[in-house]
């Protein structure tokens, strides 16, 4: 087995990030031959609805993990809720999951993010290409 230290969590709704706050996490990666993945995250109570609902839904739903360094590229996952577990402000969420064979591409995300803010034509194009350099100079610190 192999862990890594969780640097950021995105959930994937309707073709769009949502960014979850995170106080810590680690996923595991079991080596099994059906490559299954345990990610932990420890985060605010005010995110429990959200996922008590795909536990209680036992719905599969994708995910996208940073680890290790902030700069790499987030890994996209296909998990389920496996547990919750209150922790005074926080709560300790357990998912179960594999890497996402159809990878889900961050300039795909990025574009369409960028269409759904309304840019168009020239300013697109220079708004993608900012956030490209934004992002290869995260990736070099």
């Amino acid at each position: 087995m192999k862990s890594f230290k969780i640097i950021a969590l995105q959930l994937i709704k309707q073709q769009q990030t949502v960014e979850i706050p995170l106080t810590d996490g680690l996923v595991i990666n079991m080596e099994s031959e059906d490559g299954d993945w345990i990610i932990e995250t420890y985060i605010d109570k005010s995110f429990k609805q959200e996922f008590q609902e795909k536990l209680d839904e036992k719905k599969t739903f994708e995910i996208r993990v940073v680890i290790t360094h902030p700069g790499n590229d987030p890994a996209p996952f296909t998990v389920q809720v496996h547990s919750i577990q209150d922790l005074d402000q926080h709560i300790s969420v357990l998912l179960k999951g594999k890497l996402s064979k159809k990878r889900i591409e961050y300039l795909e995300l990025m574009l369409g993010e960028l269409i759904k803010e309304g840019y168009k034509g020239e300013a697109l194009r220079t708004e993608f290409k900012n956030r490209m350099k934004t992002h290869q100079k995260s990736k070099q610190s």
